[in-house]
């Protein structure tokens, strides 16, 4: 950071301080100048008497803001995944750590840009009670990862007007991941049924090399038999099982299939706002899992490239139709990081196909797809027909109808 950005920032940060400071000023200064007036012009005995008291209870009040600071223990909870268009419910528990009695804490929360902002400030007394718990209510309105966090926690006496941070640390932020609907696209899609060609021919030609190896009796490449209460999900074969409408078990791996490969490449630039950043990523959310639903639920394994929770690029074979819920949870628990790529290069799978969706389809898209060896089935699914492609592969983008179309 340069800085005359540095520069800015505190600028930013101290302004408004400095104003809350000087109200504060005047409004000392006022009360004094009544307090003279109605002691030296109205009623001594009684003012002298207002004098003590105001003079007093201020004193007590910052002896009590002061002390809680070490006294105070703040909690949040809240659910890690929210259904978009839903809202989040998030409870936050003051606790005092001893017997002494507290004024006013203040509690301001923070929601990060999938969610809809609410700045309100909540105060909560411990004069009598040992721990008090409040809700508050967030609503979900962009699919995506997002935080639940305190951004302040001051304790503020019992007149409530002088505020100090708490010593101990607050709660850390809580990362809540938005459920966007997942669209359901048709089979008469054309970016799917240019994937299916590319994986009936690839079938075929790896029929046609391994079908030596096995015994007329059974399916070519593998060995199979009807589905038995406890064996691997994996192991089923979703496209002979459709044919026989009935579940069948491969029992043989020696050949591995070919799969279609989807890429999710949530890129967001470090100078992107986030508020603008998180509308792509959630359209290329959408597309990417609708596009892993309908290639399993037509019998086609696929192979999803993402970020994983350890932050390295991570491969899984979506061959269950229930797997892709379990995988959009996955991506939705982990957070962007600006300025990152999805990178092939550590991936040795065969692939007969190549999906990358990307909220930027620029130049960088060649580099990633120099790992695809035969990159004449690469295409690329970006956010809208506005999105710009530097490349010379296909882009799709999913339309307000839930269909693929060219751009």
């Amino acid at each position: 950071m340069s800085k005359d950005k540095k520069k800015k920032r505190s600028f930013v940060l101290l302004g408004p301080t400095a104003f809350d400071s000087f109200k504060t000023i005047i409004a000392i200064l006022a009360v004094a100048f009544l307090l003279y007036i109605f002691t030296f012009y109205i009623d001594g005995e009684m003012g002298m008497i207002l004098v003590a008291f105001t003079v007093f209870s201020p004193l007590v009040s910052l002896f009590f803001a002061v002390f809680a600071r070490k006294r105070v223990k703040v909690s949040m909870n809240c659910d890690g995944y929210v259904q978009k268009g839903s809202k989040l419910t998030v409870s936050v528990t003051v606790e005092k750590t001893g017997r002494f009695p507290l004024g006013i804490i203040e509690i301001t929360p923070r929601a990060s840009e999938v969610f809809a902002q609410n700045n309100k400030v909540y105060r909560v007394s411990l004069v009598r009670d040992d721990k008090k718990t409040f809700t508050y209510t967030v609503d979900a309105v962009t699919g995506g990862n997002g935080e639940i966090a305190l951004d302040t926690v001051y304790s503020c006496g019992f007149l409530g007007f002088m505020r100090f941070t708490l010593t101990q640390e607050i709660p850390s932020p809580v990362s809540v991941g938005v459920i966007p609907e997942i669209p359901q696209i048709k089979a008469s899609s054309q970016l799917f049924r240019s994937i299916a060609d590319v994986v009936l021919t690839s079938d075929d030609e790896e029929e046609n090399d391994t079908a030596l190896l096995y015994s007329a009796n059974t399916s070519p490449g593998y060995e199979h038999r009807e589905y038995v209460h406890g064996d691997p999900l994996k192991r089923v074969n979703w496209k002979l099982s459709s044919k026989k409408n009935k579940l069948m078990v491969r029992l043989d791996e020696a050949v591995a299939s070919v799969q279609p490969m989807i890429v999710l490449d949530l890129y967001r630039s470090g100078s992107a706002k986030p508020e603008d950043a998180i509308l792509g990523e959630e359209q290329i959310i959408r597309s990417v899992f609708g596009l892993l639903s309908l290639l399993v639920k037509q019998g086609i394994a696929s192979t999803l490239i993402y970020f994983g929770a350890d932050g390295e690029v991570t491969a899984e074979s979506v061959d269950n139709p229930e797997y892709p819920e379990q995988l959009l949870l996955k991506v939705l628990a982990l957070k962007v990081v600006p300025d990152r790529r999805v990178d092939l290069n550590t991936y040795n799978g065969s692939v007969c196909a190549c999906v990358i969706a990307s909220t930027d389809c620029g130049a960088e898209i060649d580099t990633i797809a120099e790992a695809v060896k035969d990159d004449d089935n690469v295409s690329l699914i970006g956010v809208s027909p506005d999105s710009r492609n530097l490349t010379a592969f296909p882009m799709w983008y999913l339309d307000g109808d839930n269909n693929f179309k060219l751009v």
